[in-house]
């Protein structure tokens, strides 16, 4: 077509020399289009098999020896579950699956998996693997399209910004629970309020009784109960975030916090030091530890008193919420950003593989070991919270919560309620801090790769590791204002607007711009080349009508930002991070 020559005709003569070559050795495959191969860098010609699996003696030079390669393949899927593996798996997901008919919400959660969350997985894989470039090097393919790349870029930069600042708190409770005693315990502290209760300091506000009151003065005492806040709730607010009354009050910043960021900041960069070569050794710790925490929490979890019943409150099906299009719509969105599509994570990371790896077999892992995680998350979750449910005597719906009010209100009070409880909740935090560096190690990646790949001269990737520790200042510049006494405002306030609708176009246009725009016929050999067999009938089918069809619609819930009680007080609203 007309539009795919202008395409072409925009790209640099030369570019695709090393495919080029490749595609005159290819027996096996047909001739691909000159458009994808101008994205790609030098690499060194080799001929897979009919079945996929590359011969032994050719592996030595199916590699870009420019840009360089994972150093196995096991680090690539380890980076790319660490990637897609986040604290939206921990505390979004149970609290969806609940709040959606239990295990009801498991059928439409599945059925989007397998026809949105694996085919655009497996397209941004193949797509990064084939061209070994990032999102914006991709795009030679169809400069016309450029802008999705920036796009991605954008996504990533606002993304990691924040998303630090999630981990340097996570790093704070962690520093915290290196004490005897837990400090969001007990209501005896500087910062507490006469409305803070504990139950460890009241015990006869467990078992659903109410505190004592004065004789004659009931409304009284129901006034009380009905203002109570927990411990954990005004350590939160008041002591570690010292919240200020409205989002434009950034009021002083919070010290302890932006010591802790920068600390965050310097073990990102520390592990990206070398690129791919150093993140892809740190992953073997980073991405498998947190399954340990989790079953050593899972297993502790069960074994408490009331843990049963909210297991069941998680999983137990109300079937007749399968009609309504709002759990289907949750669970498509769910899918959908939990992955990470769309931020160009995926098509960075996969950039680094060898060009005749086996891409389609690791997106199906890859993204069933992340829905498997959440599943396996909602057990450790709501274990804990049926214990705390069944200690104060009331339903679990009352202590169940998710975003930042599961991390760092509901779950650390519940924590307390256990014996030994500092030991838990340093597995818990430092869980968090694994699950949170898993993923913004490759949002780092994403800009440092996106940014070397541009410029593209021999200077820049021999300073690469200058331009990721410039990228990593400005990162921790920038998260500067989100450690003040208004900075979890401005923080909610992006994790909804950033992540969320803006994924959702960048998603349909690339699916539109390589299937009908560079033409899926041409996508389909390449990856036939690259593969040494065509993608399945499904996932051609799904790229060309269902995986646009059901994403396309996708629009998330308004996005909840912080507000400013009639009391003056200020409440923060549920995120999605």
């Amino acid at each position: 077509p007309a539009v795919e020559e202008a395409g072409d005709a925009s790209v640099s003569p030369g570019a695709g020399g090393g495919v080029n070559e490749r595609r005159r050795h290819a027996h096996s495959a047909p001739s691909a289009h000159p458009g994808m191969a101008a994205a790609q860098g030098p690499v060194a010609p080799s001929s897979p098999e009919q079945n996929g699996a590359v011969p032994s003696e050719a592996t030595k030079k199916d590699q870009n020896l420019k840009r360089g390669n994972w150093g196995n393949q096991i680090e690539f899927v380890l980076t790319s579950v660490g990637y897609a593996v986040g604290l939206g798996n921990v505390w979004r997901f149970p609290y969806l699956c609940y709040r959606n008919g239990g295990g009801a919400f498991m059928f439409p959660y599945f059925i989007m998996l397998i026809f949105c969350g694996i085919p655009l997985f497996f397209m941004e894989l193949s797509f990064g693997q084939f061209a070994s470039q990032g999102c914006l090097g991709v795009w030679r393919i169809s400069p016309m399209f450029k802008g999705v790349g920036y796009g991605m870029m954008v996504v990533s930069t606002y993304i990691g910004i924040y998303y630090n600042v999630v981990i340097c708190i996570a790093f704070y409770y962690f520093f915290s629970s290196m004490t005897p005693v837990l400090p969001w315990t007990y209501c005896n502290n500087p910062w507490n309020t006469p409305d803070c209760m504990s139950v460890l300091d009241n015990p006869n506000i467990t078992n659903g009784s109410q505190p004592p009151a004065l004789p004659g003065n009931v409304s009284q005492a129901l006034n009380q109960t009905l203002k109570r806040t927990s411990p954990s709730e005004e350590y939160w607010r008041l002591y570690v975030l010292k919240l200020s009354d409205d989002i434009g009050n950034f009021g002083e910043v919070r010290l302890p916090l932006l010591g802790c960021l920068g600390v965050s900041w310097v073990v990102v960069f520390l592990c990206l030091i070398r690129g791919v070569k150093s993140s892809g050794k740190v992953v073997y710790f980073t991405a498998t530890f947190p399954y340990v925490v989790l079953t050593i929490l899972f297993i502790r979890g069960v074994t408490l008193e009331g843990a049963f019943t909210g297991i069941m409150y998680y999983l137990t099906p109300q079937w007749d919420k399968i009609l309504e299009a709002k759990v289907w719509g949750d669970a498509a969105s769910q899918i959908f950003y939990s992955l990470g599509c769309a931020w160009g994570g995926l098509i960075t990371m996969a950039s680094y593989n060898k060009f005749h790896n086996n891409c389609y077999r690791d997106s199906v892992i890859i993204s069933i070991t992340n829905c498997a995680t959440s599943v396996y998350a909602g057990f450790v979750i709501f274990s804990i919270l049926g214990f705390m449910a069944n200690h104060l005597g009331v339903d679990v719906s009352r202590v169940a919560d998710h975003g930042p009010g599961l991390a760092f209100v509901a779950y650390p009070e519940a924590l307390t309620l256990l014996p030994i409880a500092p030991l838990w909740s340093l597995l818990f935090f430092f869980m968090l801090i694994l699950l949170g560096l898993g993923t913004q190690f490759c949002l780092l990646e994403t800009l440092v790769t996106a940014i070397v790949d541009e410029v593209g001269n021999e200077w820049i990737l021999q300073k690469k590791t200058y331009v990721t520790l410039g990228v990593a200042v400005a990162g921790f510049l920038l998260g500067i204002p989100l450690t003040s006494q208004a900075g979890i405002y401005w923080l909610l306030l992006m994790d909804n607007y950033a992540a969320s609708f803006s994924l959702v176009i960048i998603s349909c246009i690339m699916c539109v711009s390589i299937m009908y725009i560079y033409g899926h016929q041409n996508y389909f050999q390449d990856i036939q080349m690259m593969l040494g067999f065509p993608p399945p009938l499904f996932f051609q089918i799904c790229w060309r009508f269902v995986s646009p069809a059901i994403i396309f619609p996708l629009h998330p819930d308004k996005a909840q930002i912080p507000m400013v009680g009639s009391n003056g007080s200020s409440r923060l609203q549920d995120s999605r991070i």
